[in-house]
């Protein structure tokens, strides 16, 4: 049940509005005397329980930090986005024009300098007014003004729901806020008290203070306010909305030319300086500071990887909810890792190999990030759309391919032959090396299959699935002994597969997850497994990201740094947030990654640049079946870049989903699509540039070929394998058989880099083998 309400405090009868003009009258006397008054010294007008009011008030109260915006810089400072929920730059009086010092005193408090916080003259006047009239008018003084937009912004920050808006306070909030001026302007100096003002009013929608006025109706800074702009923003404090010159620019016009009256008749300017202005129309030059990622444009995806970073940080408070306050109104300045500048080619690189525009691109799209080997400083995140959401538009989306689906991303996509150098390097582990002879034969596995896992129950794993792993080279002629420098350097599936067979599988994943690579196949980053085995041509699901960082360990001598995006995170105060530091570690032997790169560089260099990219380069190719997804990750010493282009819907490798022979940038894509098709000119046309800008040191000399060793007599992990083999060398024969009757196309195509040869690109290691290319 409601409270009964006092006549004495009931504005609506007239009783009411005698007793408040006295009793209100009586307490202005009171504070402006700096509440050396007693309480008795009111007469007995039924004002008792205001007085205890007055009484009980602390004689000041706690000014919680206003809201300021957060900003997201570059490695060079330069600002990416900005993040408010109120856009507020405070600045300091003398950076704030004396025309629009005066213009807010002329028109909100001209007696501002000679009171103490409260004025009884226009209390006096505006309760006269309110004692004849069905309206209320008010009298608050800058200090006043000042005191309630501190309250309102304590409310906002704390979730009080007390009432601070002008027009709605009952007569003991108004008390409060007396008795508060007074207190503020014992602690505070006039013009301490009009910078704050100035910094922390409302002029328009979510501009707040002058500094955010000025740029937003004028695009100068506050200190350069001319005299009729000064009158313009001065005169929009009182009705933001009412007054604002774009919306009403006939009303904000009119009020304009009453501030220049009451500046005028001040005497805060002079008659010339009001002919002048009165006579100028607004002359508006509006910009904008838009808050949050949308603003960033060609880095708005590295913008929202940032913003996840924080609000899913700790540290940065212990709820969401916390941290996004402090996101939105904190005044963090953020300062990351990005070059900007090499972003922006990035992004436009990202476009022209995958036109967003085109009609038949609805589902295939284009992603490039770059990582610093050494520092694991992310350089650059970008892809071919457009940072929003827009129904019906593909050309804009919100999802950042480049990483997994916990920080804003699509989930990942297949690695395809990208996945093979984890294989060479567990065989250079285990004692071999990078000119031994591998018999590439025909894989041909049967379900039972026994494989070397050490790290899995009983040391090992099965092919499993219901049919033989019979996976496909890209063309007929490599069915045969081949080194396995040669294997890697034409991606042949069955040599890959050969020599894993002859491996612990544990060994392969080990490397693959030391340097930061993880399965996203489930929605969740596993690390990988070797369950199933075919794993080591490319099944898992893994990032752009994991992927440029995983291979600037082969660019760093194998040792591995963790990504990250932030080098610093402070507060206006100049406080520090802990972030993430650099984070390096020896996960590979040098050696291994000396041998590695000895041919890895054949790869960039011959198939790949051709003396575009400015060496020493290396990185390899990947295509999973059907070519849903294209890869080429190459580096220097100083860069290294993952660039990907298939599809992010549909990325199961199935020929419904085939990318070859689609239509592609509305025109239709080679039967022969693989990663030399787009992702390889990608990484080209973007490292071309890219590379001048960082260190291109050599990766060091692989070990010689060893002298000729009798070539050892094949033998399979298991007698039931051996018997398996021997059995299928039929169905082996049957199937090359088959293969000879597909398209020409695939003659000849030593290049070829089309798929990952799981067949049914679900990763379930089944490996039946049914796409129509395999290697990459």
């Amino acid at each position: 049940m409601a409270a009964k309400k006092s006549p004495f405090f009931d504005t609506a009868t007239t009783l009411g509005k005698v007793v408040a003009f006295f009793g209100i009258s009586a307490l202005c006397g009171v504070l402006a005397a700096g509440m050396l008054v007693p309480v008795a010294a009111i007469a007995k007008t039924g004002l008792t329980t205001g007085n205890n009011i007055v009484s009980a008030l602390p004689s000041s109260f706690e000014k919680l930090p206003i809201s300021e915006p957060s900003t997201i810089v570059d490695a060079n400072g330069k600002t990416i986005a900005n993040f408010y929920q109120q856009n507020r730059e405070p600045v300091s009086l003398d950076d704030i024009s004396p025309y629009m010092r005066k213009a807010i005193v002329s028109v909100e408090d001209e007696r501002f300098y000679e009171h103490n916080g409260v004025d009884p003259k226009g209390i006096a006047r505006a309760i006269v007014g309110n004692l004849t009239s069905t309206s209320r008018s008010g009298a608050s003084t800058l200090t006043q003004q000042y005191v309630n937009n501190l309250l309102v912004n304590n409310q906002e920050l704390t979730g009080s729901e007390e009432t601070t808006v002008s027009g709605n306070k009952d007569y003991s909030e108004k008390i409060r806020e007396l008795k508060y001026a007074v207190a503020i302007e014992k602690e505070m100096s006039k013009d301490e008290i009009l910078e704050g003002y100035l910094n922390l009013v409302l002029f328009s929608g979510r501009e707040y203070g002058v500094q955010a006025a000025a740029q937003r109706f004028y695009s100068v800074d506050a200190k350069d306010l001319n005299v009729q702009q000064s009158a313009m923003l001065a005169g929009m404090v009182q009705l933001p909305n009412v007054y604002n010159p774009i919306n009403n620019p006939e009303r904000s016009l009119d009020r304009r030319n009453k501030v220049l009256g009451n500046m005028y008749r001040t005497g805060a300017i002079n008659k010339k300086e009001y002919d002048d202005a009165v006579k100028s129309g607004l002359e508006l030059k509006p910009s904008t500071s838009p808050s949050g990622c949308s603003a960033a444009k060609d880095n708005a995806y590295f913008c929202d990887y940032v913003t996840n970073l924080i609000l899913g940080d700790d540290t940065f408070g212990k709820t969401k909810e916390d941290r996004e306050g402090l996101l939105y109104r904190g005044g963090l300045t953020i300062k990351t890792t990005l070059n900007s500048e090499l972003n922006k080619k990035a992004a436009n690189d990202a476009r022209k190999s995958i036109d967003p525009n085109a009609k038949s691109n609805k589902d295939v799209f284009s992603s490039i990030v770059s990582v610093e080997p050494g520092t694991g400083n992310i350089l650059t995140m970008a892809q071919n759309t457009t940072y929003g959401a827009e129904k019906g538009n593909t050309a804009k989306t919100m999802l950042n391919f480049a990483v997994e689906k916990s920080m804003g991303g699509a989930g990942g996509f297949q690695a395809g032959s990208t996945m093979k150098p984890y294989t060479t390097l567990a065989w250079l582990k285990e004692g071999h090396h990078m000119y031994d002879t591998i018999n590439a034969k025909r894989p041909y596995f049967a379900p039972s299959h026994k494989w070397r896992a050490s790290c899995l129950p009983g040391g090992q794993t099965v092919t499993g699935g219901g049919e033989a792993w019979q996976p496909l080279n890209a063309s007929r002629g490599f069915y045969r002994p081949m080194t396995v420098d040669y294997g890697l350097k034409w991606s042949i599936n069955s040599a890959t597969i050969q020599e894993a067979s002859k491996l612990d599988l544990c060994n392969i994943t080990d490397f693959a997850n030391s340097v930061g690579l993880r399965d996203l196949d489930s929605g969740q980053p596993q690390e990988l497994s070797p369950e199933h085995p075919s794993f080591v041509i490319g099944t898992p699901k893994v990032a752009p990201l994991a992927q440029a960082a995983a291979f600037a360990t082969f660019a760093n001598k194998g040792e591995y740094c963790e990504p990250r995006a932030l080098t610093s995170v402070t507060d206006k105060d100049g406080n520090q947030y802990k972030v993430k530091k650099e984070s390096c570690s020896q996960q590979i032997d040098p050696t291994y990654i000396a041998d590695l790169n000895g041919t890895l560089k054949k790869i960039a260099t011959d198939r790949v640049s051709k003396g575009r990219v400015a060496g020493p380069i290396a990185g390899k190719t990947g295509t999973n079946n059907w070519s849903t997804s294209t890869w080429f990750v190459g580096y220097t010493t100083g860069i290294s870049t993952a660039a990907w282009v298939g599809r992010v819907n549909a990325t199961a490798a199935e020929e419904a989903n085939t990318l070859q022979g689609s239509m592609i940038n509305d025109e239709r894509a080679p039967s022969t699509l693989d990663s030399s098709t787009y992702a390889a000119p990608l990484w080209v046309d973007f490292m071309e540039e890219a590379v001048q800008e960082y260190d291109r040191s050599g990766f060091g000399s692989p070990r010689s070929k060893p002298a000729p060793k009798p070539e050892p007599k094949e033998e399979d992990s298991s007698k039931e394998d051996s018997k398996s083999d021997s059995e299928d060398k039929d169905k082996e024969s049957k199937a090359d058989q088959s293969e000879s009757n597909e398209s020409k196309s695939d003659s000849g195509n030593n290049e070829s880099d089309n798929g990952n040869g799981n067949g049914n690109g679900n990763g379930n290691g089944n490996g039946k083998g049914n796409g129509k290319k395999s290697d990459d």
